[in-house]
């Protein structure tokens, strides 16, 4: 037990400084080959820190642990939405420009609709096999292309004339980037194996587990990356780190993996589950939409939603 959970903590430091490492390689590389400043901020940043959700999730399900993979993506959702971005609130209140309230809120809103949607027809029909099949993660990364045509879209509108000097040589940047990968492989490789050992030793399903010990410790890079943002008031690039990070955990941390290896059917998760992904998104977009800013006080109430969803989560 004890060495399970040393070699669990080894694999999540492995996962934040794999992530860190990535992020800066791909950035700096990106910089030297004068790729747009807004792409690095839209693609490379959002979906960096999300790369540790999507190690453990390929890992997982090559290993047959669906409710890992399923319990990763729907735990680090409601992570970031809730607790994450409140505790970014609290901070600093949140201004929200009109084009994420009109776009980019609604596109996570549809993504995360669409993902209830699949899950809950299943479940209607009796589909004991695939809960989510490889037909629902060919459905979910076709809104990832929309997604991805939509930042290069907004990128040709908004061309920025200065250059930023690169934090490193191309060289040292691509061995940052192909080191932070491969601590992310053997990271998440650690974290899957003995979360699932914790789970069976303690008696707990793996639902719990992923839900908890797996969805926050792969939420760290975001909470890290927020809670500089808001000291450094950079409110677009804290937002956009949430709803592309939850884009990105539901289209390609779910479904890449998905359509590789087949459809998951895992036997734990509840309806309520789900039903929280899809209350955390419409609230983030109700609370943006409502002035055009997410006070403190929303910002603890999306806290205060969190902590009472684990309650009924370890209740249930």
């Amino acid at each position: 037990m004890i060495l399970s959970i040393c070699l669990l903590i080894l694999g999540f430091v492995l996962l934040i400084k794999g992530a860190d490492f990535f992020i800066d390689g791909a950035s700096s590389i990106a910089q030297n080959l004068n790729i747009s400043k807004i792409i690095i901020g839209l693609t490379i940043v959002a979906f960096g820190t999300s790369l540790p959700e999507f190690a453990v999730s390929l890992q997982a399900l090559a290993k047959g642990s669906g409710d890992i993979v399923l319990g990763n993506v729907i735990g680090s959702n409601i992570t970031n939405s809730l607790l994450i971005l409140g505790i970014g609130t609290l901070i600093y209140p949140i201004l929200v420009k009109k084009n994420t309230v009109q776009k980019e809120m609604p596109i996570c809103v549809l993504i995360s609709t669409l993902f209830v949607v699949l899950f809950l027809d299943h479940q209607i029909s009796g589909d004991s096999v695939n809960i989510f099949s490889r037909g629902d993660a060919l459905a979910v990364l076709l809104f990832f292309a929309i997604f991805v045509y939509y930042i290069f879209t907004i990128t040709r509108k908004k061309e920025e004339k200065e250059k930023e000097n690169p934090k490193y040589k191309i060289l040292p940047s691509i061995l940052f980037a192909v080191g932070g990968l491969i601590a992310l492989v053997f990271g998440s490789n650690l974290v899957v194996i003995h979360a699932t050992n914790i789970a069976t030793l303690l008696g707990i399903s793996e639902r719990i587990i992923s839900l908890t010990i797996v969805a926050i410790g792969t939420s760290l890079p975001e909470l890290v990356t927020t809670i500089l943002s808001s000291l450094k008031k950079e409110q677009d690039l804290l937002l956009g780190n949430i709803i592309g990070s939850n884009i990105f955990n539901i289209c390609v941390v779910l479904g890449i993996p998905v359509a590789i290896f087949g459809g998951i059917s895992p036997q734990s998760f509840q309806t309520i589950d789900i039903i929280m992904l899809l209350t955390s998104s419409l609230l983030l977009f109700i609370y943006s939409f409502t002035n055009r800013k997410i006070s403190c006080f929303e910002g603890g109430s999306l806290i205060f939603l969190y902590f009472l969803y684990y309650f009924l989560v370890f209740v249930i």
